[in-house]
This record gives C-alpha cells, sequence and structure tokens, in this order.
C-alpha cells in the first residue's frame, strides 16, 4: 500500500502493520504556521487513531520562538497548561523521502482547542461554504530565498552578510536553474514524493530566490500542501547544508516575498461558478460578489494575513505587494486580481497575503471573506487600470501599516467574529499584540545609527 492509499483508521494500521514501522511520526501547525510533532510508538499511535491523544496546548499559547503569551484566556499558567485533545487525520499519511523507516501524519485539535486550530478554522469556512452549495479550490505560490549558509553560520554571523545560493537580479534563468540543478530537482521530487506537487519552479528577481506554485486542489488539501510544502522545503535545504527562509522580507534591498492564492468555486456536481461568457471579463454574478467582499473586509482580516512585524515591510508601494484593497483584471499592481479565461480557469489570485502566513488561516479569511460577499450580495468598486499605486481610493480601503493596527481592526470586525468566532478573534489578535509587543522591547540598528551620536 501507498501512504497516499491510506484514507481511514484500519488502512493506517495495515500500512505501519505491514512495514513493520516500530514509530511514526504526527506533527500539527500552531497559529505561527509552525509544525510541532513528535515520534509515538506503533501502541501509542494506533491507541490514538481509535481514542485521540493529549498534546500540550502550550503549542497554542507560545509564540514562534517558544516564548509563552501573557494576555490569552485559552491557556497559560493560570491553567497549568494541561493536554488538548488531538486526533490524526489517517488521509494525510505521507512517506518521508529521507526517513525510510517511518510515516508522517498531520494531526489536528478537537473539542475546544479546535476553536483555535489553524486547520480546524479552515474546515469550519470550507463547510460554511459548502452549506451555500459552493466547493472551493485553491492553489498555492511561494517565493523564498536560498542561502549558502547552515542553520549555524546564520547565527554566528547574527543574519548578517548572509551568502544567496545565486548572486544578482536574474529571473526566469534557466542558467541558474541548471548550475543548480540539484537542489532544484530535491524540491521537486521532494513535491512528488510528499504528494505537493510543484506545477512550476522557477528562479525569480533577486539573488536565490525561488518561486514555486504548487499544483491546485480542493481547499483544505491545498493548505495541507502548502504547509508542508514551507516545511520540507526548509528540511530538504538544511539537509543539502544550505538555508531557505519564507520571511516576508529579509533586506531592504531586495523585493518580498509572496504567498499568493489562486481560489475558484464549483457546485455540488463541479462545475465551475466564476464564469459567465455573457459577462464582463467572463465574471459571473458570484465571481463579482466573491470579490467585493474580499475587497471589503481585507483591511478588516489583515493581521490574518500579514502576521509578523516583517511582514508589513512588504507591504510598500512599488515592490509587487498591494497596499489597498483593490482589484483589476489581469493587473498585479492589485490585492486581487482577476484571471480571466476559460471556464476551468477563471479564477482570483489572491495577492496580500506574504509567504510568512500560514496557509489555513490566509485561506480560511481569502474563502470567508467572499463568502460574506456573496451572501450580502456586495458590488466590487470600479476595477483599477493601470499603475494601482499611483492612483487614490477611499480611506476604507487602505491596509493597516503596522501589525498592531491590524489587529485592532481584527479585533473590532464583526464579520471576523461571525465567521471564525470570538474565541478565535480574541486569542489570534492577542497573539499579533503579543508579537508587536516583543518588537517593542528590542533597538534596531537603525536606531542605533540614527540617534546614537547625533541626537
Amino acid at each position: 500500500m501507498h501512504a497516499r492509499e491510506v484514507k481511514s483508521v484500519a488502512d493506517a494500521k495495515n500500512i505501519v502493520n505491514k512495514r513493520n514501522i516500530r514509530h511514526i511520526k504526527v506533527g500539527l501547525f500552531d497559529v505561527d504556521g509552525v509544525l510541532r510533532g513528535k515520534y509515538i510508538s506503533r501502541d501509542k499511535f494506533f491507541s490514538a487513531l481509535d481514542k485521540g491523544f493529549g498534546f500540550c496546548d502550550v503549542v497554542l499559547g507560545w509564540d514562534s520562538k517558544d516564548q509563552l503569551y501573557d494576555n490569552v484566556k485559552y491557556t497559560g499558567w493560570h491553567t497549568g497548561y494541561p493536554d488538548a485533545p488531538v486526533r490524526i487525520i489517517p488521509e494525510s499519511c505521507r512517506d518521508i523521502p529521507f526517513e525510510e523507516d517511518t510515516l508522517f501524519f498531520l494531526c489536528e485539535f478537537t473539542d475546544s482547542a479546535a476553536e483555535l486550530c489553524p486547520r480546524s478554522l479552515l474546515q469550519r469556512t470550507i463547510e460554511k461554504a459548502k452549506k451555500m452549495g459552493l466547493f472551493p479550490n485553491a492553489g498555492f505560490e511561494y517565493e523564498f530565498f536560498i542561502f549558502d549558509e547552515t542553520r549555524e553560520s546564520v547565527r554566528k554571523k547574527q543574519y548578517r552578510d548572509l551568502t544567496p545560493l545565486a548572486p544578482d537580479y536574474f529571473g526566469y534563468s534557466v542558467l541558474r536553474n541548471s548550475v543548480d540543478a540539484e537542489i532544484y530537482q530535491q524540491i521537486l521530487d521532494l513535491g512528488e514524493a510528499m504528494d505537493f506537487p510543484i506545477e512550476g519552479l522557477h528562479e525569480e528577481t533577486g539573488p536565490g530566490v525561488m518561486e514555486a506554485a504548487i499544483t491546485y486542489d480542493k481547499a483544505l488539501e491545498s493548505a495541507d500542501k502548502a504547509a508542508l510544502f514551507k516545511t520540507f522545503t526548509k528540511i530538504v535545504a538544511q539537509r543539502a547544508g544550505l538555508m531557505a527562509t519564507f520571511m516576508a522580507k529579509w533586506s531592504p534591498q531586495w523585493p518580498g516575498q509572496s504567498g499568493h492564492i489562486h481560489i475558484s468555486l464549483d457546485d455540488s456536481n463541479g462545475a465551475p461558478l466564476f464564469y459567465d461568457a455573457d459577462q464582463a471579463d467572463h465574471m459571473s454574478d458570484t465571481m463579482r460578489h466573491f470579490v467585493a467582499g474580499q475587497q471589503q473586509f481585507m483591511p478588516e482580516l489583515l493581521a490574518m494575513l500579514a502576521p509578523t512585524i516583517n511582514s508589513y515591510t512588504r507591504l510598500i508601494p512599488g515592490f509587487w505587494a498591494p497596499t489597498v484593497a483593490t482589484w483589476g483584471v489581469e493587473n498585479r499592481t492589485c490585492a486581487l486580481r482577476v484571471i480571466s479565461g476559460s471556464a476551468n480557469a477563471q479564477r482570483i489570485e489572491y495577492r496580500v497575503a506574504a509567504a510568512d502566513a500560514n496557509p489555513y488561516i490566509i485561506l480560511a479569511a481569502a474563502l470567508a471573506s467572499g463568502l460574506a460577499g456573496i451572501e450580502q450580495h456586495l458590488e466590487p468598486d470600479e476595477k483599477v487600470s493601470g499603475n494601482a499605486y499611483e492612483q487614490s481610493f477611499p480611506a476604507e480601503r487602505q491596509l493597516a501599516t503596522t501589525l498592531w493596527e491590524a489587529a485592532q481592526r481584527l479585533k473590532g470586525s464583526t464579520m471576523a467574529r461571525q465567521y471564525f468566532g470570538d474565541s478565535f478573534v480574541d486569542h489570534y489578535a492577542a497573539s499579533r499584540e503579543w508579537e508587536e509587543r516583543e518588537f517593542r522591547k528590542h533597538i534596531t540598528d537603525w536606531e542605533m545609527d540614527r540617534y546614537f551620536e547625533i541626537i
């Protein structure tokens, strides 16, 4: 049995027994999109398949540096950090190509912890869509830089004067992807082996930067693939003596790194719902309302799309990232790019999210806002033609410029609370406030250079 043929608890037990695997790797994604997990014994795994198991809920109560939030209600010193119930997802079974003696399974929180679990958040949003007769598809694109560094060398250098895999600008370079073919091929092979197949991989414009387009799928499966792609691409790079980063922007000299999502909707029979040959730009009423909802609620949901301090260094004019909730047809200066084509190709590219965002959370935000537009029969603004960076737009379309401001807008969003629940909104917003307060404790190089002698 192939790992991707596992569909049930019985299948999961069967493949482990047939391969005589003694320890299985399991993991789940936290709020920041970090994969947290461990090896468990075969007996423990079988028991967990039947009854679930406990995973310390601290992973919902700390940041990406394992520092404990001091401002969340769900967990903390006041609760004693107990175990939260978790279920193993049998159908997520995957081979790990460089670990021949084990299998990997995704997990997700259940019971009250599910209210905060990113994967469960997306599942609830998809269920909402299905109740409306809508079945979402998605495909993720990621830009990421690769450095000729190790996890030791970047720390020794204090993340300064890092050596990229290749120098200078050279977008779509066949020269670069041929010279560095080994790491390209390892990434492509990884996608095939772990079932997040890559339909396009190329050199982007900048030193050592690549862009990967993951083959589209149903929404939940697509987010699984995107999250696994980010983690295991970093693993493959490090095993090759390199480092990959998905930071939104690692240097002011180079463009930021995007995490664009392509989204479409089908009906229950699999027929596409965004295409209408008789409408302008082939946009059906459903697509038009969906775009309108995404445009209207994007400023309220930005903290879910741009989750770090670093995210906001990317959202500046002229660097291929939107600064206003705009839309246009085949216009990459807009936050929402309508791609007009055949019935099967008609889709939306959601361009505001960066590579640093959690795939489950950004897809939930992009999908829920579109569903709200359909429910409320919203109409989008006039589409943007030309350079959106050089045009003026209403104040309500402006995106927050700091994580703190974005978190406040999320806390005050009626739409977010309606779709995601008070527990998630309060917890997530508090985690972003924590992130901003942690940043304010530090003195930057810019401040030292600007103020130390002169001021």
